[in-house]
């Protein structure tokens, strides 16, 4: 987009290494609403802290100059503003996975990404590398590696929040591996996740997958042995519709093991046990994953995220055919709990 701001422009404050932000980002070029990116740096700093509420990105500014954080609720914004090109599929239960998916992506991939940003000094140096140029662009040497220096040092120590330690690393990365196998065979003979659009599913686990890819490990991993799932990295950058939606009964075959070893058995008992912990008060918890314990601090926000995500299932449609697909993955029981 031009530099300059016109009345009817969005501003998005974002960095490329924010996987919520790429996110985003993508989803407004898919939407076709005009915008403009805008790096959070030094030289946007003073007009981002004028609209940001909490200190986060993406912030998306409007042109009525209303400040939006927030992800998810960003794209129910853009789906309000712009119904077409529609992100959910038109098939009941593919509509509701993907939505399951989105959020899968927010909070577990999530996990996905950081753990593996973050806990080896080579995509350490990498990001912090990047994210200091990015934030300095008109610093000398001397300054952008002190503020890489900072980032990393404030970055590592936040490894806690979500989950990544010497016991859970590897569980991370197990998790990564195996749904870069399923999603590697499922995006075999589809550009997205349900057929020939992307979903809001696509949106969710991308910005995670992509920011993966931008650094060394994750990035060898999936150019090593995911040549389906790079193509799809590459093609979400600038989403486009390239044919129809499929039905579940096709998506199925590939995609109900990634729904059931990923979102049924590892997501849907960490959401919950996190939930838990956090009403109890508790400073930690344990929940058992795939047959290994998985502790970490519990999070606020993610016990909220399961409070909608538990709102959305319960204005789904089509349950009679719904219902049935959740409970072989796993999720039917985690869905639908009462208020935490």
């Amino acid at each position: 987009m031009s530099p300059e701001s016109s009345s009817s422009e969005y501003r998005i404050f974002g960095n490329e290494l924010s996987p919520f932000s790429v996110k985003i980002r993508s989803y407004f070029r898919f939407k076709g609403v005009p915008h403009r990116w805008i790096v959070r740096n030094a030289d946007s700093m003073s007009e981002y802290q004028k609209y940001a509420k909490i200190p986060i990105i993406p912030l998306v500014v409007t042109p009525g100059e209303k400040a939006l954080q927030d992800s998810t609720p960003i794209m129910e914004v853009l789906d309000d503003l712009a119904p077409e090109p529609s992100a959910h599929p038109s098939d009941p239960v593919a509509r509701f996975v993907s939505i399951l998916l989105e959020e899968f992506g927010d909070e577990w991939g999530n996990k996905w990404m950081f753990h593996l940003r973050w806990a080896r000094e080579e995509d350490c140096l990498a990001a912090s590398g990047r994210a200091a140029t990015m934030m300095a662009p008109k610093g000398d040497e001397a300054a952008r590696l002190a503020v890489r220096a900072q980032f990393m040092e404030r970055m590592k120590g936040r490894l806690h929040f979500v989950g990544s330690n010497e016991a859970t690393g590897p569980q991370i990365e197990k998790s990564f591996l195996d749904g870069l196998d399923r999603l590697e065979a499922h995006l075999g003979d589809r550009p997205y996740l349900f057929g020939g659009r992307p979903s809001w599913g696509d949106f969710g686990l991308w910005g995670q997958v992509y920011n993966t890819w931008t650094d060394p490990t994750g990035g060898a991993w999936i150019e090593g042995s995911a040549p389906n799932v790079l193509d799809w990295i590459h093609r979400m950058t600038w989403p486009t519709a390239l044919g129809d939606w499929e039905d579940w009964s096709s998506i199925e075959p590939t995609l109900a093991p990634f729904l059931a070893e990923q979102v049924g058995a590892l997501f849907c008992p960490w959401t919950v046990a996190n939930a838990a912990a956090f009403v109890a008060g508790e400073d930690e918890f344990s929940v058992e994953l795939d047959g290994k314990t998985f502790t970490q601090q519990p999070q606020k926000y993610h016990m909220k995220s399961l409070v909608v995500l538990r709102e959305k299932y319960a204005a789904a449609e089509g349950k009679a055919t719904l219902d049935p697909v959740l409970a072989k993955a796993g999720c039917l029981e985690t869905l639908q709990g009462g208020a935490v």
